[in-house]
């Protein structure tokens, strides 16, 4: 499947904050509703101001005229342009030194963005990849998230004030394997290694694409920190595209499959230990994981 790229536009708002800690990246299809509880949360609950980038795919729903009353800098595709080129055409527009690509069904909650800043001044550098922890309402088998804790799966039905009340009681480990969003990294970082892939377009394994472009380019820090909170819908746009079939990009273009790399050697969900580093071992396991990869690539 050859996905193709739709003419994107760019509006520049001229209204970003001089004291902007964080350019945040937030892609949105027709999900105005849960897209304004995001944008919201952000204004609400950071500790610091940032700059607030939306990539609108249609905006059929009135989203593009929301965001343009709200002054926000965006993107704008008439038809869907998928994680790839949304995150890479909001990227061109951020001012600040760190990028925070966030879902627009994610609501974030106190502190969060403090959170991450204060890790990020313990860095010597910018070889790292931080996520925030999610909160889901239902179980997906993802060892990093907290699940199932229903607080809603639509703006009608979120109910704010117990999930505030949850998230403050809250006290989870940081833990290994960084990758898809709430995600920060240095906009140097984001830069050099080229953004997101567009041959993984409409986007099915961008994430860990960019997670090994991340390891490729030296960074060694991958983990999330669990005191930095989101509370994640679950609103599944990707039913609404043909996927892409990322497993067989990503198997053919790494030479391994992407399971391998999230579970032997960015040891997604384990608890994170600054003295465990994570590297590639080359054993059995390693070997036999290019053979499958291989496989994998055929069909």
């Amino acid at each position: 499947m050859i996905f193709q790229k739709p003419e994107i536009f760019f509006w520049h708002s001229n209204n970003i904050p001089v004291d902007a800690k964080f350019s945040i990246l937030i892609p949105s299809w027709n999900n105005l509703e849960l897209l304004k509880l995001c944008v919201d949360s952000v204004v609400k609950n950071s500790t610091y101001r940032h700059q607030i980038i939306i990539h609108i795919n249609e905006g059929i729903d009135g989203t593009q005229d929301w965001v343009k009353s709200k002054g926000f800098d965006y993107s704008y595709s008439v038809k869907n342009a998928g994680v790839c080129y949304s995150v890479n055409a909001m990227a061109t527009l951020a001012k600040t030194n760190y990028i925070v690509y966030l879902n627009d069904d994610m609501y974030v909650c106190p502190k969060w963005d403090e959170i991450f800043l204060n890790e990020i001044q313990k860095q010597d550098g910018d070889l790292w990849y931080f996520s925030g922890t999610m909160i889901e309402p239902n179980w997906s088998r993802n060892k990093c998230a907290i699940a199932p804790f229903d607080f809603g799966k639509t703006a009608n039905d979120f109910n704010e004030v117990s999930l505030l009340k949850f998230s403050e009681k809250l006290d989870r480990d940081n833990w290994f394997g960084a990758s898809w969003p709430p995600t920060i990294v240095s906009k140097n970082m984001f830069e050099k290694v080229g953004g997101y892939s567009e041959e993984f377009s409409p986007g099915m394994y961008s994430d860990p694409d960019f997670s090994m472009k991340l390891w490729q380019a030296g960074v060694r820090k991958f983990y999330g920190l669990g005191k930095s909170l989101v509370y994640h819908f679950q609103s599944r746009s990707t039913a609404k595209v043909e996927k892409n079939n990322g497993r067989k990009e990503f198997a053919k273009k790494w030479k391994i499959p992407s399971s391998y790399f999230y579970k032997n050697i960015l040891q997604m969900g384990v608890k994170y230990k600054e003295e465990n580093q994570l590297k590639v071992k080359l054993n059995f396991a390693y070997f036999f994981a290019r053979l499958r990869a291989f496989y994998i690539s055929l069909f």
